[in-house]
Formats: structure tokens, C-alpha cells, sequence
């Protein structure tokens, strides 16, 4: 049956939390492993938190999913980029055939990697001249994300690609959390002060000419967001009801992410942010999420590469969690 908006809502308010005795057993094994307490600094509350939403005291990452979204955005006749709508399709052609840095980096990490083109010849509307999506398209996108979701999978990252997208990203950090909309908006793929300006522009009349956006975060996504953003929120949320932790990408995922956190409390609690991009509003996004990036390296291309290099920060933590010898198990006097 296809997700709709509120039925998502309904099923994350519903969906389970962590596994505390799988926390507490987890916990109980990190003091007991072959280290000073705390050595391993954030590796161990890692893996003590993977472990309470996998059910596992002991668990292991073997099937990594990496979902990439795709689409195009009628706010682009802002000008708001550097590149044309174009290349959208073309960058999904090089997904395809194995030829971008999302490929490179999932192979790496043993993650099964699938893209999802939405509509690519019919963008949203121009969010500065009304709603960038009906409640129809919203819900297909929706429904897009949830159903890509493997549910055997044991961890998930999402990706985007979309020219114009970091304007609906800003646009929808504004919605959302308010401020001014420049704080919010940054070059994106690189556009010039002009370019920058226009963006700027966009988010401001995006937020005057929808209303709707301010009553509530799924209308925002609705009305000034895209098709792949929507798309990973219900991705994200579908991965929140099947307890699959997920690794948060750069800005334009996290401002999609956001959307649930602001919708239903707790809905991100099985998140970490892999990394915090060059995109200028990223960390105050993070900051106002309560989440602390695993990596720094001032990455602003999207598709999820800063999540899937962070997998394996993930894999290591709980490799060492479920790997290392206790004290008991090594013969060795912890006293």
C-alpha cells in the first residue's frame, strides 16, 4: 500500500525505539574489552548505540544498502545554479554505469548501491511561484524513498542528486527553524556572488509565496523541497520503523532529515551525521539537530560520499566492539 504523508507520520510515531537490553549488554561488554576504559573515544558509544538498534550486544554490518534519489527542480529558472537541469540525468547515466564517487566509495565499503530517478522530465514547480510539488506527487516521492528501503539490510545511507537542490534544502532549513535566508543559503555547486544573490532571493519569495510551508514541517518539505529530498525522508523513516541505523550525508539530506525530526520527536534518534560538508549552513543544520559529525574534510559534492566513507568509521567501531577479546576471554587480570 503506497505511504502517504500522514501515514508515515503515523507509522514513525509508532515505530520502536533502541533495544535496552541490548544497550545494557553491549555496554557491559565495551567495560569488560581489552582497553582503558574510554580509549576508543566515540568508537564505543558508536557501537553501544548500533548495537541497541540492531537488538545485538555483539553485532556485526554485513549488508550496507546506499540509496541515491535524483531530480529536478523548477526553482532553477531562478537561476540559481551554475549547471543546467541537464546534467541531473547525466550524472544518474554516470551512477549507472559505475563512473561517480558515490560508486567508488560504496564499493569500498561493501555497500549495495541503487539510484532512483523521480521524474526527471517533469521537475516541481517553481517554488517561488507556489507549492514545488501537489499532495500526489509528495506522496509518490514519499513512497519512493520508503520502498526503496531493503528491509534486510543492516545499515542505510542516502544520497541526491538534483541541480537546484541546495536552494530547496535552504529554503527548507528557513521553513523550518526561521532566521535569516542568507545564514541559510550557500554556492552550492559554486555559483557566483550573482548566482549566490538569486539563491538568496529564492529562499525569501519561496517562504512569501507559500504560507503553508510555516504550518508544518511536512508541508515545507512539500512546498519549497524536491523530489529526492522527499524521497529520503521517507527512506529515513522507513529505516526508523525497521530499526536500521542510518548515516545522515551533507546538507541537502540533513535539511530532509530535519523535517522528520521536526514532525515527530525522537525520529532520529537511530541517525549519526557522517560528515559535515562545506555547504556553510551544515553545521548550524547538525547544531540544531543535537548531532556531531564522524568526519571533516570540507566535502560539498552530495550522492552520500560523506556517509559512505563514514561507514567505515561505523564498521570499525563495531568491528572492535564485537571483535576485541575480553579481559576474561584474553587471560589477562583487569586489576
Amino acid at each position: 500500500m503506497p505511504i502517504t504523508a500522514q501515514s508515515l507520520i503515523a507509522r514513525l510515531a509508532a515505530a520502536p525505539g533502541p533495544d535496552a537490553a541490548a544497550i545494557k549488554a553491549a555496554t557491559d561488554r565495551n567495560a569488560e574489552l581489552t582497553k582503558p576504559p574510554g580509549a576508543l573515544g566515540r568508537l564505543e558509544e558508536l557501537a553501544i548505540w548500533y548495537a541497541g538498534w540492531r537488538a545485538d550486544p555483539r553485532p556485526q554490518i554485513t549488508r550496507p544498502q546506499a540509496l541515491v534519489f535524483a531530480g529536478n527542480h523548477g526553482v532553477t529558472a531562478q537561476g540559481v545554479s551554475a549547471f543546467p537541469p541537464a546534467v541531473t540525468a547525466l550524472m544518474v547515466a554516470n551512477f549507472s554505469a559505475g563512473g561517480a564517487a558515490i560508486n567508488q566509495l560504496c564499493a569500498l565499503a561493501g555497500a549495495d548501491l541503487s539510484v532512483h530517478a523521480i521524474t526527471l522530465d517533469q521537475p516541481t514547480a517553481d517554488f517561488t511561484q507556489g507549492p514545488a510539488m501537489s499532495e500526489a506527487a509528495f506522496d509518490a516521492a514519499l513512497s519512493t524513498g520508503w520502498d526503496a528501503v531493503d528491509p534486510a539490510a543492516d545499515l542505510l545511507i542516502n544520497g541526491e542528486m538534483g541541480i537546484g537542490n541546495t536552494t530547496a534544502a535552504a529554503a527548507l532549513a528557513y521553513a523550518l527553524f526561521g532566521g535569516d535566508p542568507a545564514g541559510w543559503t550557500g554556492r552550492g555547486t559554486g555559483v557566483d556572488d550573482a548566482g549566490l544573490a538569486a539563491k538568496t532571493r529564492a529562499v525569501a519569495t519561496g517562504l512569501d509565496a507559500n504560507p503553508r510551508a510555516r504550518t508544518g514541517a511536512m508541508q515545507a518539505l512539500r512546498c519549497v523541497g524536491g523530489h529526492e529530498l522527499a524521497a529520503m525522508a521517507g527512506a529515513i523513516a522507513h529505516a526508523r520503523c525497521l530499526s536500521i541505523p542510518v548515516i545522515l550525508d551533507g546538507f541537502i539530506c540533513t535539511a530532509a532529515a530535519a523535517v522528520l525530526a521536526q514532525t515527530v520527536p525522537g525520529a532520529l534518534d537511530h541517525t549519526v551525521a557522517g560528515h559535515v560538508s562545506a555547504e556553510q549552513a551544515h553545521p548550524e543544520l547538525l547544531r540544531r539537530l543535537g548531532k556531531s559529525p564522524l568526519l571533516s574534510l570540507d566535502m560539498r559534492l552530495g550522492e552520500g560520499t560523506g556517509a559512505a566513507l563514514a561507514i567505515q568509521i561505523l564498521k570499525g567501531a563495531v568491528a572492535c566492539h564485537s571483535g576485541m577479546a575480553s579481559f576474561a576471554e584474553a587471560g589477562i587480570s583487569a586489576g
